[in-house]
C-alpha cells in the first residue's frame, strides 16, 4: 500500500510495510496532523491515538527515508538523517523517492492519505 504525505510545498509518497502496525496506521487515514522537526535527523507527527505495538522486535538496515512509529510516545518519525534502531521503534514504510522533502525545517500542517491501488 502507498500513501501520500503533504506539508508546506512538499508532497511525497511512502510505500508501507506489510506489518500489522502499518495496516492499522493505514486504516486511520486520511489524517490531518502537525509535523515538526525533532533532533537533527527526523520530523515527528503525533497520531490521534496510539497504535497496537507489533512484537516484531529490532530491525536492521535503518536508512534516511524510513517512516517509523515510536510506540512509547505514540508518534510518527520521518527520518531524514541516519539513525539506529531503539526499543519501541516500528518501521511502517519508506519514502519512495528519498528523504529530501523532509529537509524543509519548521512546523507545518501535514495531510496523509491513501493512494488508490496501482
Amino acid at each position: 500500500m502507498r500513501i501520500r504525505c503533504s506539508f508546506a510545498d512538499q508532497t511525497f509518497t511512502v510505500t508501507l510495510e506489510g506489518n500489522s502496525s502499518a495496516r492499522e496506521f493505514a486504516a486511520m487515514l486520511p489524517l490531518d496532523l502537525g509535523i515538526e522537526d525533532y533532533s537533527t535527523n527526523e520530523k515527528i507527527a503525533y497520531l490521534p491515538r496510539k497504535l497496537a505495538e507489533e512484537k516484531g522486535g529490532p530491525f536492521s538496515n535503518e536508512a534516511p527515508g524510513d517512516l517509523c512509529y515510536y510506540a512509547p510516545w505514540g508518534n510518527l518519525a520521518f527520518f531524514h538523517g541516519g539513525y539506529k534502531y531503539s526499543s519501541g521503534l516500528i518501521r511502517l514504510g519508506r519514502l519512495d523517492d528519498g528523504p529530501r522533502p523532509l529537509l524543509k525545517r519548521g512546523k507545518f500542517s501535514l495531510r496523509i492519505e491513501q493512494l488508490p491501488p496501482a
